[in-house]
C-alpha cells in the first residue's frame, strides 16, 4: 500500500467537491498551483488519475468517484469530532449551514437565530434562501427546512413550528369590483397570483378542504412569482387573489388592507421542520441551534 499523506487526501475531496481548483484553493486557504501539484503527486503516488481537468472546470474519473466515496465519511467523521470538542467548551463554535424557502427563514429561522448568535458570536449561521427540493448531502448543507410531509424517511425531522393553516385573500378593493368566489371553483374565474414552483417548473395548484372532502383549483391570472411574498405582495397591490398562510397575512387581515374568503375551506398543512441526516454527528453549536428552533407548544 503506497504511503500517502492525508493533507493531500483532504485536498483531493475538496477538489472533487467543488469540481473547481480555484474554489477548492480559496476553501483550504492555498495557492491554486500548489493546490495542483498536491493533486498531481497524489496521482503519481498511487499510481491512477483520480480527475479530469477541462477548460470547463475538473470532475471525478471513475476512480476518483469511488474514492471520493469512500474517503468522505471518514473525514466527516474525524471532522464531527473535532467539532465535538467544543461540547467541551464554554465558547462553542463552528459554522453551520441551512437551506431554507425565504417565508420559512424569514418568518421562523431569523428571529431565533439572530438572538443565538447574539448569546454565542463564535456560531456562524449561513441560511440559503432555496425553494426547490435540495438535498443537503449532496449540497453539503448541515440541515434543511421543509414541511413535514417532504422530509425524507432517513432523516431526523425536529418539527419547528405548530401546523400551518392556508389563506385566501385580497384587497377589499378587488371583491368590491370583481365579487367574493362562494366555492374554490370560482376562483377560476379570477385574477389569481400564481405561484411557480423551483423542483419541477409547474404551477402549484391551490389546495382545499372542507370536511372530508379535498379539492385542487389550477388558477390563472396576470402575476406568477416564485415565493410566497410575492404572492402576497400582488395581492397588496390590488392586482387579485393570493393564497398564502395565514400567519404571513395575518397582520394585514387585522388592518384590514387584506380580507380573507373561502375560509370554511382553507386546509392545514404540517408545519416546517429541520432535517438532517440521521448519521450526523452534531457539535455543540448545531446542538444548540436545534434547540433554539425547537417548537414548543405552549
Amino acid at each position: 500500500m503506497p504511503h500517502v499523506d492525508f493533507n493531500h487526501l483532504q485536498a483531493f475531496i475538496v477538489v472533487a467537491r467543488e469540481r473547481s481548483f480555484t474554489r477548492a484553493a480559496a476553501q483550504l486557504g492555498v495557492a491554486q498551483p500548489s493546490l495542483s501539484h498536491t493533486i498531481k503527486s497524489l496521482e503519481s503516488r498511487l499510481g491512477v488519475r483520480l480527475l479530469t481537468r477541462t477548460t470547463r472546470g475538473v470532475s471525478p474519473t471513475e476512480a476518483g468517484e469511488r474514492l471520493l466515496a469512500s474517503l468522505a465519511p471518514h473525514y466527516e467523521g474525524i471532522a464531527a469530532g473535532l467539532a465535538e470538542l467544543d461540547s467541551n467548551r464554554d465558547k462553542p463554535a463552528g459554522t453551520i449551514r441551512i437551506t431554507a424557502s425565504d417565508y420559512g427563514a424569514s418568518s421562523f429561522l431569523w428571529p431565533k437565530l439572530s438572538e443565538l448568535m447574539t448569546k454565542y458570536p463564535n456560531i456562524n449561521i449561513e441560511i440559503d434562501i432555496n425553494n426547490r427540493m435540495v438535498d443537503i448531502l449532496a449540497e453539503r448543507f448541515d440541515a434543511g427546512l421543509r414541511f413535514g410531509d417532504q422530509v425524507a424517511q432517513d432523516m431526523i425531522a425536529v418539527r419547528i413550528t405548530a401546523d400551518l393553516r392556508m389563506a385566501v385573500v385580497a384587497t377589499p378593493s378587488y371583491f368590491e369590483t370583481h365579487g367574493r368566489p362562494e366555492r374554490p371553483q370560482d376562483l377560476v374565474a379570477h385574477n389569481c397570483i400564481n405561484l411557480r414552483l423551483a423542483t419541477h417548473g409547474g404551477l402549484y395548484a391551490w389546495e382545499f378542504k372542507k370536511d372530508s372532502g379535498m379539492l385542487e383549483v389550477q388558477v390563472r391570472g396576470q402575476f406568477t412569482g416564485n415565493t410566497t411574498p410575492q404572492m402576497l405582495e400582488g395581492a397588496l397591490a390590488g392586482i387579485g387573489i393570493a393564497y398564502v398562510p395565514v400567519t404571513l397575512a395575518q397582520q394585514h387581515i387585522e388592518s384590514g388592507r387584506l380580507v380573507p374568503v373561502l375560509e370554511d375551506w382553507s386546509p392545514t398543512f404540517p408545519g416546517y421542520y429541520l432535517y438532517y441526516p440521521s448519521r450526523r454527528q452534531p457539535s455543540r453549536a448545531f446542538e444548540l441551534v436545534v434547540d433554539a428552533l425547537r417548537h414548543r407548544s405552549v
